[in-house]
Formats: structure tokens, C-alpha cells, sequence
């Protein structure tokens, strides 16, 4: 996807990248490139626009700063059992992209880039997160029968939640 000409809404991909997972997802939100770097650049929003069956709670005391090398430690659940992730803001430059890497977690590998453009419908967003399931031959099946469509869901439904959350309703 060419980030610099391709700002178009509801782009969506999934696909096998290295040794690994890549989604991409795209969005244009009908509020300035200021506003909508201010709603991310909070981790603290990142609970509302996570699906409630995750039970997702950042557990780093907040406000939490956002900056590079920033560390976030959260809390979900998967079925029930409980999950802790630990994410460093590994790039950081406002109010065009940050980084986030998770360092201990599920996951073998999670690489998530947030990009925000300015549109001229107001801002596009890329998230492409990057990712791999531990257990190598086990985590391959996993993302076949389970984890491909758990990201996606997520992922959907955070593009729902943005536009209540941030467009102006009629």
C-alpha cells in the first residue's frame, strides 16, 4: 500500500508477511489530524475502543505518558484466562505515527504502526500490525482456525467504535 498517494477509507488486508501475519486497516475520520492524534496519542482511550469480551484494562498508572520508549503494561482475558501484555512505544512522532511493540505477551511477535494523514474528508488512518503466534507449527494452525479472525474482529470493531467516538453525529 503506498501511504502517500493510496489515503483511501475501508482498505483491508490480511497476509502472510515473513514469518508471520500482516493486517492492515485503514480509515478516514471526519475530524482534523490534531484531534484525532490527541484521542490516540492517550492510551487510555485504547479501552474503549476494545471489544468488552477482552476485558481489557491498562494496569500502567494513568495518565500514561506517551513518548518514545514509553512502556504500557494491560490486562485481558481470552476465554476466560486472564492475560497480561506488556507494549513499548518503540517510534513516536506526533502527530504523524507511533509504534507500539509488545515485549511480553501472547504473542511470538506484535509490531502495531499507527499513521495518521491529513484527508481531505479529514484525517486517514493506517493500523498495520505485524504478528506471529508462538508454538511455531501450533500457532500457524492457531491463525488458521482461531487468531486471524480474532484480530479482525478486534480490529472491526474498533473502526466502529472510532467513528461513534469521534464523528460528529448527526
Amino acid at each position: 500500500m503506498n501511504l502517500e498517494t493510496n489515503l483511501l477509507d475501508n482498505q483491508h488486508r490480511s497476509s502472510r508477511h515473513g514469518d508471520g501475519w500482516r493486517l492492515e486497516r485503514t480509515q478516514v475520520i471526519a475530524r482534523p489530524l490534531p484531534e484525532v492524534w490527541a484521542f490516540f496519542e492517550r492510551p487510555e482511550n485504547l479501552e474503549s475502543i476494545t471489544p468488552d469480551f477482552l476485558r481489557f484494562h491498562i494496569l500502567t498508572p494513568k495518565p500514561v505518558p506517551m513518548h518514545k520508549d514509553a512502556w504500557i503494561q494491560y490486562r485481558l482475558r481470552l476465554h476466560g484466562i486472564p492475560v497480561n501484555w506488556r507494549t513499548q512505544i518503540t517510534r513516536h512522532e506526533p502527530p504523524y505515527a507511533f509504534v507500539d511493540e509488545q515485549k511480553e505477551g501472547p504473542f511470538a511477535r506484535w509490531v502495531h504502526l499507527h499513521e495518521f494523514r491529513e484527508h481531505p474528508e479529514g484525517t486517514w488512518m493506517l493500523d498495520r500490525v505485524d504478528y506471529k503466534e508462538p508454538m511455531g507449527v501450533l500457532g500457524w494452525v492457531a491463525h488458521h482456525v482461531y487468531t486471524r479472525r480474532l484480530v479482525e474482529r478486534i480490529f472491526e470493531y474498533r473502526r466502529g467504535v472510532i467513528r461513534e467516538r469521534l464523528e460528529p453525529q448527526p
